[in-house]
């Protein structure tokens, strides 16, 4: 969130400062929450792929300080507003002070919460937050993640936790690169590392979020997902642009099939091939894996009595979530004649253009500009 940028008119970024987050991208966890109703009961949560932190600070304002914000907030602010202007206008003004200390929300901040963040960037601590410098596809990351989640009862040789997450959340991308099928491809391998990772803490009905890119094969990604999670949803938050291939895939009721054992060495599997459920063999939900001789892998999700040549890929359904009377992302709107640009709430830590912000300041250019002669 730079000071001065083309998004300046972008209703979200200003909010976004305005309101004291990261990041814009806090509104789409919150509108994902309004629609999915993912922090309910929630006290352990591993958010992947955290920097700059603005979903890690949206967990923080809402599981640790208690805090009602997103559409909540917006709610007790109305009914703020609505009373004191009521109690102006029976009264006089008399009274106005005392209904908006009446209406001030109360704190209700949730016992034992653990959170824990993680990225390949460094990131500035958050209340409550235990952040960790790592990288998700390397499986040296288990170790310390696991550490992080119960330092008193860590134990070195496991590959799972001894209390598992309620939910984890990651809002990871690559750097894209504009060949949409490489992005694509890409952005898939970093869902299959934070979807491994996530086998390894997640509860029995814990929840998994990840973003995805939406090409023409995400389908594939979607019947993987179903193989271990009860319900599959595609979101599109309002707060995330259109014109954009990006959405969030919400997992619920984490249910893996029967005799699954986490691994990072042999993800979604207990080896070359996992079986069907007996007593659930006729669901398209059982997987039926083989690993082919030249390496493939292939997932048959039909049940055993279909036609061969029936198509077998399962679909997601897919939810807009956001209110419409929100802002669209995808617009431009006005700056009020007293508009002031704030500057950015966490400026980044070590952003990988550093080297060029450098470079041109010493050239003497600032903001786009550079200088001639």
């Amino acid at each position: 969130m730079g000071k001065s940028s083309k998004d300046k008119r972008d209703a979200y970024y200003r909010l976004a400062k305005e309101q004291g987050w990261r990041a814009r991208s806090a509104f789409k966890l919150l509108q994902l929450d309004e629609e999915f109703n993912l922090f309910e009961g929630v006290t352990r949560v591993v958010d992947l792929c955290a920097a700059p932190g603005s979903w890690s600070q949206v967990l923080s304002r809402v599981l640790i300080k208690g805090e009602r914000v997103g559409r909540a907030g917006w709610e007790d602010k109305q009914a703020k507003e609505k009373l004191a202007l009521a109690a102006e206008r029976t009264s006089g003004g008399v009274q106005v002070d005392n209904v908006r200390e009446d209406v001030t929300p109360v704190l209700k901040p949730r016992e034992n919460v653990r959170i824990v963040a993680i990225d390949l960037q460094p990131m500035s601590p958050l209340e409550g937050i235990t952040t960790l410098r790592a990288d998700i596809t390397h499986p040296s990351t288990i170790p310390l993640l696991l550490k992080a989640l119960d330092p008193e009862t860590f134990d070195p040789t496991a590959v799972q936790a001894s209390q598992p997450v309620d939910l984890v959340i990651s809002d990871g991308a690559p750097d894209v690169t504009g060949l949409h099928d490489l992005d694509i491809y890409v952005q898939s391998q970093l869902i299959w590392a934070a979807l491994n990772l996530a086998l390894c803490v997640l509860k029995p009905g814990g929840s998994f979020v990840a973003k995805i890119f939406r090409g023409k094969d995400v389908d594939l990604l979607y019947a993987q997902l179903k193989i271990v999670f009860e319900r599959v949803r595609v979101a599109k938050p309002r707060s995330s642009r259109a014109s954009s291939v990006e959405a969030f895939v919400v997992c619920t009721g984490f249910n893996p099939p029967q005799g699954f054992k986490a691994s990072l060495d042999n993800p979604l599997g207990a080896g070359t091939r996992l079986e069907r459920s007996p007593s659930m063999k006729t669901e398209r939900t059982q997987p039926y894996r083989v690993t082919r001789p030249d390496g493939i892998i292939e997932l048959e999700l039909g049940s055993e009595d279909e036609d061969e040549g029936e198509d077998i890929r399962w679909i997601a359904p897919f939810l807009a979530c956001g209110d419409l009377s929100a802002y669209d992302a995808d617009a431009s709107y006005h700056l009020p004649k007293d508009h002031v640009v704030l500057d950015p709430v966490q400026p980044p830590t070590a952003p990988p253009y550093k080297k060029a912000l450098e470079m041109r300041k010493a050239a003497g250019g600032a903001y786009g500009k550079t200088k001639l002669g």
